[in-house]
């Protein structure tokens, strides 16, 4: 199994200083990679109709003004102070931004960065975060799909064009491309929409904060998918990230917790049902030292069981 580290990205340690120190640890360490999210602004959390869907209630999503740094620019910025180690979307939200200049920003990452970019997409579930950006929420996963669609053409052809039914252009110029001429998409979600998104353009499903039985369910989900459009399921990898917090014990399936030997049985589990990558969401007191010690511990006292 490989393991990737969420950077922190948001809230008081999001810093350059935070970005560098967890980034250039995780690679010191055997990291295989390190992970940005992707929020822009929004509301207050008690005001939002929207729900997040990850809890019950938008209680535990960040109040409006906290500290959230752009995602493509956190991560162009890390590849600045890293050789290695892989970068990751978990996960860019297709519908926020322009195609064109979505994939103009990965492009440039992969570029600079020597081919290390993972895409990681979802569809996004806050609809007023996309009336801030005045982006349309209607439709949001055929938009995605096409968001798709474009990425492959910019980044295949010498002179791309596109006729779909939300975009139009070209013949226009793109460049740089990707360094090995494509990005690896990883896709996100939990819904029969994102199995068959995985199967047309996924290279891995990525599906966080999941049990192993219902990830097993959402693995089930993308090989039907996969079958069902004459794709070989064994070419699509099973990612997921998962909350990790030493000797606090939580009694949910989808948080890593306790001590290390729990930590190895309960990580052992998502083994069993295929998972093979995993990105952890760090939790520690003792702010940035807290976290680079549980980076050093995740590495030295658990990693080794899954190599």
């Amino acid at each position: 199994m490989d393991f990737g580290v969420k950077l922190p990205d948001f809230g008081k340690l999001a810093s350059a200083e935070g970005l560098i120190r967890t980034a250039t640890l995780a690679e010191e360490l055997g990291y295989d990679s390190v992970w940005s999210s992707d929020h822009i602004a929004w509301p207050d959390p008690a005001t939002l109709t929207s729900r997040y869907p990850y809890a019950e209630d938008n209680s535990s999503f960040m109040p409006a003004g906290t500290p959230w740094l752009d995602c493509i620019s956190s991560l162009t910025f890390v590849a600045a102070v890293t050789k290695r180690v892989r970068l990751g979307t978990t996960v860019l939200v297709l519908g926020y931004r322009p195609a064109p200049q979505q994939a103009k920003a990965l492009s440039t990452l992969d570029h600079l960065s020597g081919g290390r970019t993972i895409l990681g997409v979802g569809v996004g579930w806050m609809r007023e975060e996309f009336e801030v950006l005045e982006r349309p929420w209607d439709q949001r996963g055929r938009r995605a799909d096409e968001m798709l669609e474009i990425f492959e053409t910019l980044w295949r052809e010498d002179k791309p064009s596109f006729d779909g039914p939300f975009t139009r252009f070209g013949p226009i110029g793109f460049s740089p491309k990707p360094s090995n001429g494509r990005i690896p998409v990883w896709v996100g979600g939990h819904s029969e929409a994102a199995f068959r998104r995985t199967a047309r353009f996924g290279d891995a499903f990525h599906s966080p904060r999941m049990t192993p039985t219902a990830l097993a369910a959402e693995r089930d989900g993308v090989r039907r998918a996969c079958e069902t459009i004459g794709r070989d399921p064994g070419t699509v990898q099973l990612t997921t990230a998962l909350s990790l917090l030493f000797d606090s014990r939580s009694e949910r399936e989808d948080v890593l917790s306790g001590s290390s030997a729990r930590i190895i049985e309960q990580l052992g589990a998502f083994a069993d049902v295929g998972v093979q990558h995993l990105t952890l969401f760090l939790f520690a007191r003792g702010g940035l030292e807290g976290r680079l010690e549980v980076i050093r511990r995740f590495a030295e006292d658990i990693a080794p069981s899954f190599r």
